[in-house]
């Protein structure tokens, strides 16, 4: 048994072919796409495009060129201001275009998620707000996992071959445990959270296991994002949103979510 697991491994020291552990399906380096895989593609970029153009249209004739994705927080604070004028009016459009934009941004890898749940906060509150980002950012997460199961191996191959192997290593290793891997994955900055959505479907993390731990682990940096984006105006730098308080209350959620983990291969040893 020892001598087939070393085998495996070695078979990753290659980053251009990665023999699963799960079901010993190879995770090879394909490009170019194949013709259903370039269409799948598009298509789900044509679905988003769609969904915008249709919120774009139902509001009122206006100047929209505040419409853009925030990359400073005085972006933000120009999108804020300008929204916050058809909230109430059009709540329906304004929630369903900012969790279109919300899911597309983590779909498709775009950084400035952070700059969207600072703007949930600030224009529904702590509990919509946080309500609103967890369902999105799951919603988005759910939408790269499957869209990375059809496309994703030449894209993580080229950016993180390495990265890569050790994940499928430990998910390997975790396999009784790893609801509680995943859950202190997605608290803890040990992985891009990117890299995360990207790389499960590649190493066999299950469907439900990735939702459940990405519905629950994004619950307490969602909260201190979108409290923070209550007083939007105070803050100086995204750096102010994480105080000594916040990063503590994070590290000892992610310990606490692999500590039964760390018991049960403490036992069996």
């Amino acid at each position: 048994m020892k001598e087939q697991q070393d085998v495996d491994l070695s078979s990753h020291s290659d980053p251009s072919s990665l023999r699963s552990n799960g079901d010993n399906r190879e995770i090879e380096a394909k490009f170019p796409l194949t013709f259903w895989e370039t269409a799948g593609a598009f298509g789900v970029i044509l679905g988003f495009a769609i969904v915008l153009v249709g919120m774009y249209l139902s509001l009122p004739d206006s100047d929209y060129s505040f419409l853009k994705f925030p990359r400073t927080l005085e972006d933000l604070r120009v999108l804020r201001y300008n929204l916050d004028r058809y909230t109430m009016d059009y709540t329906i459009q304004v929630l369903v275009g900012y969790c279109t934009v919300y899911i597309f941004m983590l779909t498709f890898m775009i950084p400035g998620t952070v700059f969207m749940s600072l703007l949930a906060g600030s224009l529904f509150g702590v509990l919509r707000g946080v309500a609103l980002v967890v369902f999105a950012a799951t919603v988005g997460a759910s939408c790269c996992y499957f869209l990375s199961n059809l496309i994703g191996r030449p894209l993580i191959l080229s950016l993180w071959p390495d990265k890569l192997v050790f994940f499928q290593n430990q998910v390997a290793k975790r396999k009784n445990r790893l609801l509680n891997y995943m859950l202190f994955l997605r608290v803890t900055p040990t992985f891009p959270s990117a890299f995360i959505n990207v790389a499960s479907p590649l190493v066999n993390v299950p469907y439900h296991t990735f939702a459940i731990a990405t519905s629950l682990g994004i619950i307490p940096i969602a909260f201190v994002t979108v409290r923070a984006g209550m007083a939007l105006g105070e803050l100086q730098s995204i750096g102010d949103l994480y105080d000594i308080q916040s990063i503590g209350a994070l590290f000892f959620i992610g310990i606490a979510s692999i500590t039964p983990t760390l018991i049960s291969n403490k036992s069996k040893s």
